[in-house]
């Protein structure tokens, strides 16, 4: 059943202060550096609690756009160094509604140099990557990013359409040599509404639907656990790598935050010589 228009923009209004990670304060877009630099101490307590979050010899380096070109879908690669070292990676967009954009766990598949993703950002925010370390570190990279409107994005058809296929996916590789790290494209076919985005043919607000977990396995060995929220944009596609010692098909498993659950399993390439 759909709600009238009132009744759809407070959903809409609770729904994001619901989001909002407890604690913090927003902004209008162009806030000053001070600004920007007191919201994320509060939000590096919200998130990590009174762990100590460092700055020096960063450990990701994060390349997207100064501006971006279309706020929904704002491509993102984060290269890590030392990548032996590294545990999981936080990816927080400050000024989103739900400014915990990202969390990935890599598994003992994983080969996590470099990750790549399309993100939504709603407004003038600086963009961070935590990455974590086995031996409990946190390490952050910044990066200032000019866009608006990302989480609030029509998605410019019904939701019906939007919804088809919900749940289908691919998995596509590149040409596996021996030895070397399997580069993999993960495809996701789901519109992940936000709940602030206003349906452009029935003028009316559509109740949040996101994926909120994803997790690939090669073999019985675990690559990576995301679990997400609103700011990974809709029919989500993550670039990522695996160790080539996994024996097994690939599997993925998707979730989203209205019980949707979704499986399917992949046969890994074989390395030629």
């Amino acid at each position: 059943m759909r709600m009238s228009h009132r009744a759809a923009a407070l959903s809409a209004g609770l729904f994001f202060a619901a989001l909002a990670v407890p604690g913090t304060t927003w902004a209008a877009a162009g806030d000053d550096a001070a600004e920007r630099d007191a919201r994320w101490k509060e939000l590096q307590q919200s998130i990590f609690g009174d762990r100590p979050v460092e700055t020096a010899k960063p450990l990701v380096r994060m390349d997207l756009p100064d501006r971006a070109n279309d706020a929904s879908l704002v491509p993102l690669t984060m290269t890590i160094a030392d990548k032996d070292r590294i545990k999981g990676l936080y990816l927080v967009i400050d000024d989103n509604p739900a400014p915990l954009a990202a969390h990935f766990t890599f598994g003992p598949a994983a080969d996590p140099e470099e990750l790549k993703l399309r993100i939504r950002v709603n407004t003038y925010t600086n963009v961070h990557a935590v990455a974590e370390t086995k031996d409990g570190a946190l390490v952050q990279t910044t990066q200032f990013v000019k866009a608006s409107g990302g989480c609030s994005a029509p998605m410019g058809m019904t939701d019906e359409e939007a919804m088809k296929g919900m749940g289908d996916m691919r998995l596509k590789f590149a040409d596996a040599a021996p030895g070397k790290p399997i580069s993999a494209t993960l495809m996701i076919r789901h519109p992940n509404f936000t709940g602030l985005q206003m349906n452009q043919v029935s003028r009316e607000y559509t109740p949040a639907r996101y994926i909120n977990r994803i997790s690939v396995t090669y073999g019985s060995k675990n690559v990576f656990v995301m679990e997400g929220d609103i700011s990974i944009s809709a029919n989500p596609v993550i670039n990522f790598a695996m160790l080539p010692e996994g024996k097994g098909p690939v599997t993925v498993v998707t979730q989203d935050n209205q019980g949707g659950r979704w499986e399917h399993s992949f046969d890994a390439p074989v390395a030629s010589n």
